[in-house]
């Protein structure tokens, strides 16, 4: 199986790292009583709530994390060390999963099974569709990314196991090809694996990626659709996306750059549109360039945007601003990840807008 050839052993890899077995031990003695982290309705990535929901996956190894010190600063030590502690029971599990298909089917070899990318919609539990949550219902295993809701988790049923595979900026608890390899494992057990995403699987989900690579490997994906991010939270405002006589079109853009930089990846000059409507997702960080880049190329500096932090959750912050000012609001206020931007005419259409900018602050929390 795909798991067990890739790593085949954790041992190897951390004794030339950190010969000494007592610090290994504090990796998940873990400091989790931050504000930030309370407050936050997705998945954090060292959230006692996330190894408290993934307790199955380290219960070979170590007794449930405490928080009474800090993380080492070595984060691909963090990262690397975490999957080692996980592989016993993810091997244990693969085995179960194989002897359960062989009693169900009389010593048979049978096919692969499912595998189900699901998209959970931007925060709100209340937007996940029927159908989504009636395969959450079934999953032997589900898979899940920080922009998950821990309501939306709360929906799980308790015989399902969770693994916690998410990214955030510098961290990533399983890169790509690991997140490729774990669903094609657990696929060739015959269990019914479900993927699960914030937003929209296909929408800046690299959903198409891991569809692509399954079904070369021959394993049937299906999608359900979620509410993406644009969707959920313009509607969240009573923004149109598009509205006759002001937006005549709607662009989504990743405000990412695959190199990390601060320059957007998509060309400005082809998006500053007066009559379009632009949601960046993922955008905080290089949002100063593109604001930039927009006018430069016609956009007017006075155009209506907002920012949305933690949308459609109870936690949910807005800014509104003019686009040459919303840069500095959103670092006035201190927004942070997720933040989705909608930038066009159509925001000045939000019942929220005259009245937020009539205040003395643009901030606005309006849940």
């Amino acid at each position: 199986m795909a798991l067990s050839s890739r790593l085949p052993s954790s041992t190897p890899i951390y004794q030339s790292r950190n010969p000494n077995p007592s610090i290994h031990r504090k990796l998940f003695t873990i400091n989790c009583s931050s504000d930030s982290l309370k407050a936050s309705p997705f998945t954090e990535k060292h959230s006692i709530e996330r190894y408290q929901r993934d307790s199955w996956v380290y219960k070979s190894q170590l007794q449930q994390p405490s928080c009474s010190c800090q993380l080492p600063s070595d984060q691909d030590f963090v990262r690397d060390y975490d999957i080692a502690m996980q592989l016993p029971e993810l091997k244990k599990l693969l085995e179960v999963l194989r002897e359960k298909r062989r009693d169900e089917n009389g010593g048979e070899r049978k096919g692969p099974g499912n595998v189900f990318l699901v998209g959970t919609g931007p925060g709100d539990p209340e937007l996940l569709t029927i159908k989504a949550l009636r395969v959450i219902e079934s999953a032997d295993l589900l898979l899940y990314d920080r922009l998950v809701s821990n309501d939306v988790l709360n929906l799980v049923g308790p015989n399902a196991n969770l693994l916690y595979v998410g990214k955030t900026a510098g961290y990533h608890s399983r890169t790509q090809e690991e997140i490729h390899e774990l669903l094609l494992s657990f696929a060739e057990a015959g269990a019914n694996v479900v993927r699960l995403k914030g937003g929209d699987p296909l929408v800046f989900g690299r959903g198409g990626e891991e569809m692509d690579f399954l079904q070369q490997q021959g394993i049937e994906v299906k999608v359900i659709p979620g509410i993406t991010a644009a969707s959920g939270i313009a509607a969240e405002l009573g923004i149109p996306l598009t509205h006759r006589g002001v937006a005549t079109s709607v662009r989504f853009l990743t405000g990412h750059s695959r190199k990390g930089g601060t320059d957007p990846l998509f060309v400005a000059a082809n998006a500053a549109d007066p009559d379009s409507t632009l949601v960046v997702y993922m955008g905080l960080s290089t949002l100063p360039s593109l604001a930039s880049k927009l006018m430069h190329h016609g956009l007017p500096d006075n155009t209506p945007a907002a920012a949305i932090e933690r949308g459609t959750t109870p936690q949910q912050r807005i800014v509104f601003a003019e686009l040459k000012d919303l840069a500095d609001e959103i670092a006035t206020n201190q927004l942070v990840s997720p933040s989705l931007i909608i930038i066009g005419k159509v925001v000045a259409l939000s019942p929220l807008w005259p009245h937020a900018m009539l205040e003395t602050s643009s901030l606005v929390e309006s849940r």
